[in-house]
């Protein structure tokens, strides 16, 4: 006897059990796996955290440090370029003080001479003299010119105050023939006033005068007026180098 076929049905009963089973052990070993790769990555983003944190704060440091670096670098420029000031200050100082201490010195020393001749002029030792010329210098001058010096003296009245003026002539040898060079000539002025003088007891009269080509000083002849009084002194032509001597 040949027994009836099964009902399909009923093989579609026996197997699908076994595929809903299957696929549930798929789902759950999906969601582990995932579960799992997510443990990884948030353990390593942990372990990650603090090695980032450490160089944004490594970074933020050395920036701090740069910009104080640069702060305190500008600082002694600063510094340095007020010192570089303060030096030079200091060196032009002392350059101007030295220059009037020199100044000072130089005339400190021609007060001391003045005081040297006033002494010998008025002292106790000294002759009483009316008015009278002490001495008449001159010293070549580079424009051709020569720079004379007259001194003035007189001791005799110590109140009285010597008014006048003065004017010399220069005698000496010109084309192999004595003559004598006036003062308005000296001067290159025709009429030229006499150099006027006001002392108490002694006084220097400067000035320049020209003497011609060709012509060889030998004597000054000096000449004073004033006060109702003359006086006329002959002196030989005295002549230095340069001013300095």
């Amino acid at each position: 006897m040949i027994s009836p076929d099964p009902d399909p049905d009923s093989h579609e009963s026996v197997t699908a059990p076994a595929d809903s089973h299957l696929r549930g052990w798929l789902i759950i070993a999906g969601v582990l796996w995932a579960a799992s790769l997510f443990g990884v990555w948030t353990l390593a983003s942990r372990q990650a955290a603090p090695s980032l944190g450490t160089v944004s704060g490594e970074l933020v440091d050395s920036g701090k440090q740069v910009r104080e670096q640069k702060r305190q670098l500008d600082q002694l420029r600063q510094e340095v370029a007020t010192l570089k000031r303060s030096d030079q200050i200091s060196r032009n100082a002392n350059s101007e003080l030295q220059s009037t201490l020199t100044e000072r010195e130089e005339e400190i020393s021609g007060l001391r001479a003045d005081v040297d001749f006033y002494e010998r002029l008025v002292g106790s030792t000294g002759k009483r003299q009316g008015l009278r010329v002490h001495e008449a210098n001159f010293v070549p001058e580079s424009g051709g010119t020569w720079h004379y010096t007259v001194t003035l003296t007189q001791n005799l009245n110590r109140g009285a105050i010597s008014k006048g003026t003065m004017r010399f002539a220069v005698e000496g040898v010109r084309g192999g023939k004595l003559s004598t060079i006036k003062w308005d000539e000296l001067l290159n002025k025709p009429g030229a006033p006499g150099k006027p003088y006001s002392f108490r007891y002694f006084q220097e009269l400067e000035d320049s005068v020209m003497l011609p080509p060709g012509f060889t000083p030998q004597r000054v002849r000096v000449s004073l007026v004033g006060n109702g009084n003359s006086v006329d002194q002959t002196f030989a032509w005295e002549s230095k180098k340069t001013l300095a001597e």
